[in-house]
């Protein structure tokens, strides 16, 4: 049995497990092999989004993740422990709970933050760089306009809403401008006048996160300051206390009241990994030197990722970078490169790395990023970088979590977001109460269960009338298009009353309406036809447009491989239509007492978005039904919940489809 220890379950490490996990799988080791990952939390932290959770933008429970989750079904064994030290020896890793034999090991024990020995920072600041230091922030920072809300010492109060975040890098600028966002909702929950709040970034950098072009560098500052922050750059932190911070900018040495210090100006290798760097080769901050394939220089069998290694890339001037496009990279090289290793097949990969570029987020309404192709890129900000930095979000959260995941992000990122932070505005919040839905779910649901009932009366169960169904809609859109001699159909409709009863079906939703053999010859306006090659619009009324009503006018979508399957499939024989009519019948009905009875509301109103799909393409629908349509769409998330069956069914069968083997193991559930 070989053994293969991951210490640490940041971005780097879990990536890293589960990688390896599939491929071991797909080379049928999995039963020979065993892998164990070791971590202090049981969840995973998503790093770069603790900002959010700081400043009270998403829930807390937006940035983790439980391993146990992101594990399930998967051969790995998830150890709750703090890991001391390794013995590279005996190949063996402490922890305080115990002791774990490798024959493979991999680092990726993440970052700490660093305080550059100045004075007080440790005691009296507040970190952003876990789960703990955000939800502590967010305490922190609503407290303080809490207890100023009601301090009538000015000087108090002055302490109380002075804000200063040290550092203009990436965390820092995020977290300065989550604060400044956020600060204008909590002056008017407290009544406190927004000037009397101070939010100050200090650094000793030139200009925030440098590592951006300095154009995009210039819009983060000045959007910085138009949020209310004062930008203090080249200015050096020599001291914290408790109340009030002393800044440096040349040789004066000023002192300034402070209540709440945010230090994120830098960050070193964790306590681990700085104990490992003492016995290995290290560089600064105790990140450990790695060879091409990411291997330890000292031992062949200790691999080390994410930000724990020192590496310079051939061609490149620095290490790679600590960022989270530098975890994903080696978690994929080194699972790559144990598992060569294992099997002994193929070579082991050089780690050379394309980094597709960097984001900053200014609040959660502008962002800056420059990024492409690792030789090519381009700068690109606001609108465009938040949807860059979203869908960056769910590309990872698929590796990582599947579905579940990139349900949950969308859900607190936009569904649910309030007070409009969002670059969407918060247009996609859902503010509508459930219960004004169930009038509509009643209609729409009575509506059905009528079009049902009626095709029974109408035959539908004893004799095939899809061909007239579809013909005479068909017919009708082709005489107003021209496409068909008016007078040829004047004497089919005359000879075939089953042709003139079906020939407007385009009337309603489902139901072929009689005496429409006059509507097929009258005359009527065409408002468009635009043709797409695959597939044809077109818009009619049935009478002169300037006497139209909406029950006039009718739309088609004409599909050809829709139209292929009706003559070829539909309609190739009496058996086939008299299945599609019962099955029809059947839906419409079931649809409409679910709809009622708010029972599998979301599957009910699919179906009947399917059906509704299905009349568009193939009689058309005339546009006073098309509410239906928007009904269904409205009452697929949700509809059933109030005054409805689902109130009771779904979470019942939620917990039953969540213990699921597979359903977990592929993330095909929702929390």
């Amino acid at each position: 049995m070989r053994r293969i220890v991951v210490i640490g379950a940041g971005y780097a490490g879990v990536l890293a497990t589960k990688k390896l996990e599939k491929k071991l799988r797909k080379k049928k080791l999995a039963n020979e092999t065993e892998i164990t990952l070791i971590d202090k939390h049981p969840y995973h932290t998503m790093l770069t989004e603790l900002h959010e959770v700081a400043a009270c933008r998403v829930g807390e429970e937006s940035v983790k993740m439980n391993l146990d989750q992101i594990f399930a079904g998967r051969k790995v064994n998830v150890v709750l422990d703090t890991v001391t030290k390794v013995d590279f020896a005996g190949n063996r890793v402490e922890g305080k709970n115990g002791q774990y034999e490798y024959d493979y090991l991999v680092v990726a024990a993440g970052s700490k933050p660093t305080y550059f020995g100045v004075e007080g920072a440790k005691e009296y600041s507040y970190t952003l760089w876990s789960y703990d230091d955000a939800v502590r922030l967010r305490d922190r920072i609503h407290n303080c306009f809490r207890m100023a809300a009601d301090e009538t010492d000015a000087a108090k109060r002055k302490e109380l809403l002075s804000f200063y975040v040290v550092g203009a890098g990436f965390t820092g600028v995020e977290m300065v401008g989550e604060l400044a966002e956020y600060t204008p909702i909590l002056c008017k929950r407290f009544n406190i006048k927004q000037e009397e709040v101070t939010i100050v970034d200090v650094d000793g950098l030139s200009r925030p996160v440098p590592i951006l072009p300095e154009k995009l560098s210039n819009k983060v500052d000045r959007r910085l300051k138009k949020m209310g922050v004062d930008v203090v750059m080249s200015t050096s932190v020599v001291g914290v206390g408790k109340n009030f911070i002393k800044l440096k900018k040349g040789e004066e040495i000023t002192e300034h009241v402070a209540g709440t210090v945010i230090w994120t100006a830098g960050i070193e290798s964790s306590d681990i990994t700085s104990e490992i760097a003492k016995e290995v080769t290290s560089g600064g901050r105790g990140r450990l030197q790695v060879d091409e394939n990411l291997r330890c220089v000292d031992h062949e069998n200790v691999y080390v990722i994410g930000d724990n290694m020192l590496y310079t890339a051939p061609g490149e001037e620095r290490p790679v970078p600590q960022m989270v496009e530098n975890a994903e990279h080696s978690a994929a090289t080194v699972a790559k490169n144990i598992v060569a290793t294992i099997t002994k097949s193929g070579e082991l990969e050089a780690y050379n790395p394309k980094f597709h570029g960097v984001m900053v987020c200014v609040g959660g309404r502008y962002g800056v990023a420059r990024g492409g192709m690792a030789k090519h890129q381009i700068n690109f900000a606001s609108f465009f970088a938040m949807f860059a930095k979203h869908f960056i979000n769910i590309i990872y959260f698929i590796q990582v979590m599947g579905w579940t995941k990139v349900f949950s992000y969308l859900k607190h990122e936009f569904f649910t977001i309030r007070n409009r932070r969002s670059f969407l505005g918060g247009h996609f919040s859902n503010r509508t109460p459930s219960f004004m839905l169930v009038p509509l779910r009643l209609w729409l649901g009575a509506v059905w269960v009528y079009e049902g009932v009626m095709k029974i009366v109408e035959g539908w169960l004893e004799k095939p009338m899809l061909s007239g169904f579809f013909g005479g809609a068909n017919t009708w859109f082709d005489t107003l298009l021209g496409r068909i001699d008016p007078a040829a159909v004047d004497a089919v409709a005359s000879a075939s009353t089953e042709a003139a009863g079906a020939a407007d079906a385009v009337a309603s939703a489902s139901t072929a309406v009689s005496g429409a053999a006059d509507a097929v010859v009258s005359t009527g306006t065409v408002i468009f036809d635009w043709n797409f090659k695959l597939f044809e619009t077109i818009l009619v009324s049935g009478v002169d447009l300037a006497e139209s009503t909406v029950s006039d006018i009718a739309f088609k979508l004409q599909v050809p491989f829709v139209d292929w399957f009706v003559t070829n499939v539909v309609l190739a024989s009496d058996g086939m239509q008299m299945f599609m009519q019962i099955v029809i019948v059947i839906l419409q009905i079931l649809i409409g007492l679910g709809l009622m009875g708010g029972c599998f509301t979301f599957l009910s109103a699919g179906v009947s978005l399917v059906l509704q799909a299905m009349f568009v393409t193939t009689t058309g629908l005339y546009l006073n039904t098309f509410w239906m349509i928007f009904a269904g769409i409205a009452l697929l998330f949700g509809g059933g919940y109030t005054l409805g069956i689902d109130y009771y069914l779904m979470p019942f069968l939620k917990k039953k489809w969540q213990n699921v083997k597979w359903a977990r193991k592929w993330y095909l559930y929702n929390d």
